[in-house]
C-alpha cells in the first residue's frame, strides 16, 4: 500500500472536512469555502509544512476539476446564449478580449511579461463553477438577475476553453480545429443517444435505479464525464472542454428523460462538492509557489486589478439598459472572479514552455485573491440592496429566494426565458434610460 499517498489523502480529506467548520466559526462576512481549501492546501503543501505530496492526489484532483466544469456545463442551457442574456454576455466577453489584448500588449512592451497568449486568455475568464455555491448560499441566482449571471459566467468559461484548445497547443491551427470538432461530434452523438434508444425503457431504468443501491443514473453520469475527459485528452485538448461538454450532454439527457431528476442533481452536488472538488482546490493550494509571489508581489496585484478592469468593468456598459446600477456593479465583481481556468491555463502554459513560473504563480494567486475579495463585495452589495428594498415603500425586484442545491438553484434561475424583456427597473423601481 502507498503509505505516503494515503497520508496525503488523509490530510486533504481532513482539510475538506474542517473547511465548513472554520467558515462557520469565523466572525464577520462569510468567507467562501474554496478560499479556506486553497489556503489550507498552501499550509500542508510542499512549500510550507510539507505534509502532503501533490502527485499522490493528482488523479483525484483532475476528476474534481472535471466535476467542477461538469456542474458548470450542466447549468449552461445553449438556448440561453441565443436570448438577450446570452447575446449581452457574448458581447461583453469580446469587449473583455479586446481590452485584454491591449493590456497584455502593454505589459509585453515594457518587459513585464512575455507569455502573451495564456495571460491574455486568463484575463477573460470567469469562475462560474466556483461562484455557483457562493451565489446560491446568498440567494443571488433567482429572479431576472440569475439568467444574466449564468450567461456571463458560462461565456466566461466556454469561450476561453475553446480558445485554449485553439491557441495553446503545438499543433497546427487546422489540427486544433479538427480536434475540437471531433470532440464536439462525440458530444452531439451522446446528446442524440436518448432519441435512438427507447424513451420508455430509459425512463424505467432511471426510475428503478436512481434511489436504489445500484445508483444507475449517478454511475452513468460519471461514465459520461470520464468518456468525454478521455476523448478530450486523446485529441490533445484540455480536459476542461470535455468536462463542460459532459455537463451539457447530461443536461440534454435529463431534459429528454421526462422524469424527476432532482435526486440525480442532489447526488451530483454531494459527490462533486462533497468528495472530488474539495480535493482539486486543496491540491491547487499545494502547488501554489508562495516564495515566487513573495519575491514579486507586484505581479499578483497587477493581475488582480486587471481581472477587474478587463473582465469586470465591461459589465457596467453592456448591461446599462438591462440591469439596475447596483446589479451592474454586482455583475462587475462577479464576472471578475476567476480561479479554476487560471490553474488550467498556467499548467498548460508551463508544460508548453510559453509561461514563466513567476507569472504562473502570480496568476493563480490573483485568482485566489479574486475569489476571496470580489464575490464578498458583490454579496455585500446584494444584501444592502435587499435591506433597502425591505424598507416600507420600496419594491423587491428580482431577489426571489433560491432553494435546493447549487445545481438546483442555478437551474431554477435559468429556466425562464428572458428574450422578450426589454428593460429593467433601477434601484428605485424606474426603468433605465435607453
Amino acid at each position: 500500500m502507498d503509505t505516503k499517498g494515503l497520508e496525503t489523502l488523509l490530510a486533504v480529506a481532513l482539510v475538506a472536512a474542517l473547511a465548513p467548520v472554520i467558515v462557520a466559526a469565523l466572525p464577520g462576512p462569510r468567507i467562501p469555502q474554496v478560499v479556506i481549501l486553497i489556503l489550507a492546501g498552501i499550509v500542508i503543501g510542499p512549500h510550507v509544512l510539507g505534509l502532503a505530496d501533490t502527485s499522490s492526489v493528482r488523479l483525484i484532483a483532475n476528476v474534481g476539476l472535471g466535476f467542477l466544469f461538469l456542474l458548470a456545463g450542466y447549468e449552461l442551457d445553449p438556448l440561453l446564449l441565443r436570448e438577450h442574456a446570452g447575446k449581452l454576455a457574448i458581447g461583453g466577453w469580446f469587449i473583455s478580449a479586446a481590452l485584454s489584448v491591449g493590456a497584455v500588449a502593454v505589459l509585453v512592451s515594457v518587459g513585464f511579461v512575455r507569455d502573451f497568449v495564456p495571460i491574455a486568455l486568463a484575463l477573460t475568464t470567469t469562475a462560474l463553477g466556483t461562484l455557483l455555491p457562493i451565489l446560491h448560499d446568498n440567494d443571488m441566482l433567482a429572479g431576472r438577475f440569475g439568467p444574466y449571471v449564468l450567461a456571463a459566467g458560462a461565456v466566461g468559461e466556454l469561450f476561453p476553453i475553446v480558445a485554449i484548445a485553439l491557441f495553446l497547443t503545438h499543433r497546427a491551427e487546422f489540427i486544433a480545429v479538427a480536434s475540437i470538432v471531433a470532440v464536439g461530434i462525440v458530444a452531439i452523438l451522446l446528446m442524440i443517444l436518448p432519441r435512438i434508444l427507447s424513451a420508455s425503457a430509459l425512463q424505467a431504468i432511471v426510475r428503478q435505479g436512481r434511489r436504489a443501491t445500484a445508483q444507475t443514473t449517478l454511475r452513468w453520469s460519471i461514465v459520461l464525464l470520464l468518456v468525454l475527459l478521455v476523448a478530450a485528452a486523446n485529441f490533445g485538448l484540455d480536459v476542461v472542454l470535455g468536462a463542460m461538454l459532459a455537463g451539457m450532454v447530461l443536461r440534454s439527457w435529463t431534459r429528454r428523460m421526462g422524469v424527476d431528476v432532482s435526486p440525480l442533481e442532489e447526488k451530483l452536488d454531494a459527490v462533486g462538492y462533497g468528495v472530488f472538488i474539495p480535493v482539486f482546490f486543496v491540491s491547487s493550494g499545494m502547488t501554489l509557489d508562495i516564495k515566487s509571489i513573495a519575491d514579486n508581489p507586484l505581479r499578483l496585484l497587477t493581475f488582480f486589478v486587471l481581472l477587474l478592469v478587463v473582465r469586470g468593468l465591461p459589465s457596467l456598459v453592456v448591461y446599462r439598459h438591462t440591469l439596475p446600477r447596483r446589479q451592474r456593479i454586482e455583475m462587475t465583481f462577479i464576472t471578475a472572479t476567476t480561479m479554476p481556468l487560471l490553474i488550467a491555463l498556467t499548467e498548460i502554459g508551463l508544460s508548453d514552455g510559453v509561461m514563466i513560473p513567476s507569472n504562473a504563480a502570480a496568476l493563480v494567486g490573483a485568482g485566489v485573491l479574486s475569489v476571496l475579495v470580489y464575490p464578498a463585495i458583490a454579496v455585500a452589495l446584494a444584501r444592502r440592496g435587499r435591506a433597502a428594498m425591505a424598507q416600507p415603500g420600496t419594491a423587491a425586484i428580482g431577489l426571489g429566494m433560491a432553494g435546493g442545491g447549487a445545481v438546483g438553484a442555478a437551474r431554477a434561475a435559468g429556466e425562464a426565458s428572458i428574450a422578450r424583456e426589454s428593460g429593467a427597473a433601477d434601484d428605485l423601481g424606474t426603468v433605465p434610460a435607453e
